[in-house]
């Protein structure tokens, strides 16, 4: 099996160069699954019904999110309702939405669960204790279990990559939206990366405009984030999954850039 992880999609033109370049890799590289991170999919920040739906038909099965989950209103008119749309299961309890969700494809299960960091982050319980009661949740119901580890600290995210490591399959950071290169396997044969990066407008600040950000770190006065346009890149991992033995195999970095 192969399972196509992409990192946070930024605005309209994340959604665009998305759906763009997953249907290039699906027909390329016979990818079976693809889940990205859609928690900045609407205008930078949250995520809507429209952004939704135009992952979903540019080709994604399940979106994750993370700490920007809620700054759109409308997503807690459909967080309760999408099978394969999940936020990070370590909010308080009784939060919407869910932490974690069961993807069938075909012959095997693919449970795919997402958690946030507290590192620099939003005060949340624990990530790592999340972890084990979500993996002994989906024990005997999962062939496969990938996380999306939304976190700021990389010292978290190598953390968590290490007390998951021959318990999940993959081990996934997100948030940063620039792709690291310490793409491998662990020691038990988990897979790792630290961020998988972003699919965005390549020169801008994480997305964003940079007069928008400059002005930021310059005068520290409050401030539009207006989603940056023009030539995009798209950053995503691709696993490989043996099929007999559930275990991973691979990872690979994608990062491509428009011309």
């Amino acid at each position: 099996m192969r399972i196509l992880m992409v990192g946070d999609a930024v605005g309209r033109p994340g959604r665009r160069t998305f759906a763009a370049r997953t249907a290039e890799l699906k027909k390329q590289q016979r990818i079976d699954l693809v889940i990205i991170n859609g928690e900045n999919s609407a205008g930078g920040r949250g995520i809507t019904r429209e952004s939704l739906d135009d992952l979903i038909v540019g080709g994604a099965d399940v979106i994750t999110t993370g700490n920007h989950v809620w700054d759109r209103k409308e997503v807690s008119a459909i967080i309760d309702d999408e099978p394969y749309l999940v936020r990070p299961a370590n909010y308080p309890e009784g939060a919407p939405g869910k932490g974690y969700c069961i993807y069938p494809h075909r012959y095997k299960t693919i449970g795919v669960m997402n958690l946030s960091g507290r590192s620099f982050m939003t005060p949340m319980d624990c990530p790592f204790r999340k972890a084990d009661e979500i993996i002994r949740e989906l024990k005997g119901r999962c062939d496969i279990i990938i996380l999306d580890f939304h976190a700021e600290a990389t010292s978290e995210k190598q953390a968590m990559g290490f007390y998951l490591d021959g318990r999940v399959n993959a081990v996934i950071g997100t948030h940063t939206h620039t792709q690291t290169a310490d793409a491998r396997l662990l020691p038990k044969g988990t897979a790792y990366i630290t961020d998988v990066g972003m699919v965005g407008a390549l020169d801008s600040v994480l997305g964003v405009k940079v007069d928008c950000i400059l002005d930021k770190f310059l005068y520290s006065l409050p401030v539009k984030f207006d989603v940056a346009e023009g030539r995009c890149v798209f950053g995503a991992v691709l696993l490989e999954i043996d099929d007999a033995t559930n275990k991973t195999v691979g990872i690979e970095r994608i990062y491509i850039v428009d011309d």
